[in-house]
């Protein structure tokens, strides 16, 4: 195994900062980043602490995002990503990439993660886990971790939202409906990942506004949720009592979508005069 990023003491210090700073009503805020250089860029705005995304690691990667890069790469990536910051980093680390709860959580140790995400679908099949078997999984994961001393902030995805969400996307229909239908099934999740040692749990996809503050009441736990088109901006959600807003691949696709349209203008710009 090769050499861990940092030390236990540094490593755990990591740790509870990140936990202290899931504050309900004063959420932090993780611009998520996918390189070292783009990591650099989150701490020299100010912001304490650096998540990445999956999907803008594996795609930089030249892979597809849900495991569809090899887990040596992408904790490859979050190692160089820790080794770039003086900040606590918490790792996408997707469903597990098949690891079993030990490795996982080693792995996770040896890159100097602070945190991680862990999701409740299977990357083959879109389908979501059982939830009892997923909470089963976190609590070995948590088990693992505070088998060596390691402090690791779990932050519990809840996929309920999100797979309604891609499927109305896939069919042409408009992603942004009703969502009273999915409350009772993520607050069980909740329930069950919190009990079962998750420090946060991630309803990704949430976005209805009374659905939102019911979830966070229901939970009766720190609740991470993104920013996306119909949740509200920052602030209402922080109003809400979010603890934790995160961007997922939305920077990265940002940061795509601006250099793809340079690139259009400087074709243009380059391109011969017609005859």
């Amino acid at each position: 195994m090769d050499e861990a990023i940092v030390d236990d003491e540094t490593l755990n210090r990591d740790c509870d900062l990140l936990r202290s700073l899931h504050v309900p009503g004063r959420p932090l805020v993780l611009p998520n980043a996918w390189d070292a250089a783009s990591a650099r860029a989150v701490v020299t705005a100010g912001f304490p602490v650096v998540a990445t995304t999956s999907a803008g690691v594996a795609e930089s990667l030249g892979y597809a995002d849900h495991e569809g890069a090899p887990a040596a790469e992408m904790l490859a990536a979050a190692a160089r990503i820790r080794r770039a910051v003086d900040a606590p980093v918490t790792v996408d680390a997707e469903a597990g990439y098949e690891l079993d709860p030990a490795t996982l959580a080693g792995e996770l140790r040896r890159v100097g993660a602070a945190g991680c995400n862990l999701e409740d679908s299977v990357p083959a099949t879109g389908a979501q886990r059982d939830p009892g078997e997923q909470a089963e999984w976190i609590a070995a994961v948590r088990a693992a971790a505070d088998a060596v001393g390691y402090r690791l902030v779990i932050n519990a995805r809840i996929d309920d939202y999100i797979r309604e969400i891609v499927a109305r996307l896939k069919s042409g229909e408009s992603p942004l409906t009703g969502q009273e239908h999915h409350l009772a099934a993520a607050v069980d999740r909740a329930h069950r990942y919190l009990a079962a040692g998750a420090d946060c749990v991630y309803p990704i996809g949430l976005h209805q506004a009374d659905q939102i503050a019911a979830f966070v009441q229901e939970a009766d736990g720190r609740v991470n949720l993104a920013p996306i088109p119909g949740a509200g901006s920052p602030a209402e959600l922080a109003g809400a009592g979010i603890a934790r807003l995160s961007f997922g691949g939305q920077l990265w696709n940002q940061v795509q979508s601006g250099f793809a349209g340079t690139l259009a203008d400087l074709a243009g710009e380059l391109a011969p005069a017609p005859a």
